[in-house]
């Protein structure tokens, strides 16, 4: 893919984002219930984390081609291995973390009722993704996040940030805009975002002939200055390749704040969840064609299909057998033991012919011939790609690890009946709303 369409999709995902960002806003404007007005916010944090990201993004692949373009090269000379490891996909599920109440809170339920609203922030590069809202109070133990996220083109050396964003939750919820500290990159949207919500007001009011008494706006854009829910870091940790293991696993938790915060929990320090990892050399075909192969211990020639994948070279009849539920005639064992060499030519095959020994307590033998010496390097390309990545993926590439596909998400708010969409497009308070706030609640809805 050229450097060219990069920036240009990184440009179109900003854009999509700015534009979820600013419905989110105008939605939060119009909140009139707390949850709502919660995911709302939740949203707005989620689509800044994306975009400060890609604008990261950006900034960094502007900079590499101003360097190519001095022509600057790398500072390690110019020997340097242009091998790159295969990516993969990275999935975190069943997050758990532990809450630590004092015994007057959850045992003798004494003391004030604190609420607050938290969720999971997931980042590996520009891929970001947030969890469900869980209310958290002292009767709950653990703040539980089961659905798995998955992250997709994921390099080996990645970095997992997770990030616990906390908001109170006050017993008593008032409508208004949250005024929100928009980083530079927004503050030129921001102020056409005003612009059209101060317009949309306008229409609003002079079509329906209605305006609040004494000229204010309508009760649908409330004054600025009233504050909505408002999300902070609690806790954060990063994980990496070294973490991913097929199983349940404790990591550290780093704690951002102290107890006299009203969105403060009592966290125990821990997150517990599934780390596992698939490496594209795991799942997908990474070399397959024609082959004889020769079992030296027999010295008996098959011609086989072979077909290169995870943690084998597995040999079939012939190509259709790949297709079907067909079992391999034989496999060959691809690990860490396993050595692969091209010999010279041997004047009996006519041709160069590569040999692979497995290492083990038999240290069994397989000579393989292909029909070209171009056969013969690609092959040889392929086993030395493949060595490379699971040598960069480590445990990954012992075993498949097995990825829990995430369940069909349920909508933010479902266009029916008492869904904030639903309720805006008769009215509020006896006043239409404008045909403006209804389309951009309509693609609002549509872009999530």
């Amino acid at each position: 893919i050229s450097k060219g369409l990069i920036d240009c999709e990184v440009q179109r995902r900003i854009e999509r984002e700015v534009r979820i960002r600013e419905g989110a806003s105008k939605l939060l404007a119009a909140c009139s219930q707390r949850d709502q007005a919660l995911e709302a916010s939740k949203t707005l944090l989620t689509s800044n984390s994306r975009i400060l990201a890609l604008m990261t993004q950006l900034q960094r692949m502007k900079e590499a081609q101003a360097m190519l373009r001095a022509g600057r090269r790398s500072s390690d000379g110019e020997s340097v291995d242009k091998r790159l490891p295969c990516t993969g996909k990275v999935a975190i599920s069943d997050i758990r973390i532990p809450l630590m109440w004092k015994d007057s809170e959850y045992f003798k339920n004494k003391g004030e009722l604190h609420r607050c609203a938290v969720f999971c922030l997931l980042q590996v590069g520009t891929e970001i993704h947030d969890t469900d809202l869980v209310i958290v109070d002292r009767t709950l133990t653990d703040m539980c996040f089961d659905e798995p996220v998955i992250f997709t083109d994921v390099p080996p050396g990645f970095d997992l940030r997770v990030e616990l964003y906390s908001c109170c939750v006050e017993e008593e919820f008032s409508m208004g805009f949250s005024t929100l500290r928009l980083s530079r990159l927004g503050s030129a949207s921001s102020k056409k975002f005003m612009a059209t919500l101060e317009t949309a007001a306008s229409c609003s009011s002079h079509s329906s002939g209605a305006g609040s008494p004494g000229g204010e706006s309508p009760v649908l854009l409330p004054a600025l200055s009233v504050r909505g829910p408002k999300y902070h870091l609690l806790a954060h940790t990063s994980l990496t390749l070294c973490h991913v293991q097929n199983s349940f696993r404790t990591h550290d938790l780093t704690i951002s704040d102290t107890e006299g915060s009203s969105f403060w929990l009592p966290l125990y320090g821990n997150i517990c969840c599934r780390l596992v990892a698939q490496p594209l050399c795991m799942t997908q075909v990474v070399m397959c064609g024609k082959l004889r192969i020769r079992v030296c211990e027999y010295n008996d020639w098959r011609d086989v299909y072979g077909v290169l994948s995870g943690s084998d070279l597995k040999c079939y009849q012939q190509e259709d057998d790949t297709d079907s539920l067909e079992t391999p005639l034989f496999t060959i064992p691809i690990n860490k033991e396993t050595r692969v060499r091209a010999t010279e030519r041997d004047p009996a095959l006519h041709t160069h012919s590569i040999t692979i020994t497995n290492q083990s307590c038999d240290e069994t033998t397989y000579t393989i011939v292909t029909h070209t010496s171009e056969d013969t390097h690609n092959w040889m390309e392929a086993f030395w790609q493949h060595f490379y990545d699971m040598s960069q993926w480590k445990q990954c590439c012992n075993e498949l690890m097995k990825i829990e596909e995430p369940s069909p998400k349920k909508m933010m708010v479902t266009l029916t009946q008492g869904s904030l969409y639903h309720e805006m497009g008769k009215s509020i308070v006896g006043l239409p709303v404008s045909s403006e706030i209804q389309s951009l609640l309509s693609t609002y809805y549509n872009d999530r």
